[in-house]
């Protein structure tokens, strides 16, 4: 193997560490097995989905009070 040759060697072996790292670390999202994989930014990104329910999640608990306030109003006289 002469210098020509090694240097080649070395310039395609350097190339390809340098393509790995730029795959590695750029981080991009990636969809696999049906599910997606975060990018390395995942803890700054805005929620985009929010769980649909109640916005008010006591409902039962005001219900039942509003209903004790009216069965106390109705025993009063």
């Amino acid at each position: 193997m002469n210098a020509n040759q090694s240097q080649r060697w070395l310039r395609t072996f350097l190339w390809g560490c340098g393509v790995v790292l730029a795959t590695v670390g750029t981080g991009c999202q990636s969809h696999i097995g049906g599910q997606i994989l975060p990018s390395p930014y995942y803890h700054e990104d805005d929620v985009q989905y929010f769980a649909p329910g109640a916005e008010f999640q006591l409902a039962e608990e005001a219900a039942a009070l509003q209903a004790d306030k009216a069965d106390e109003q109705g025993r009063s006289f």
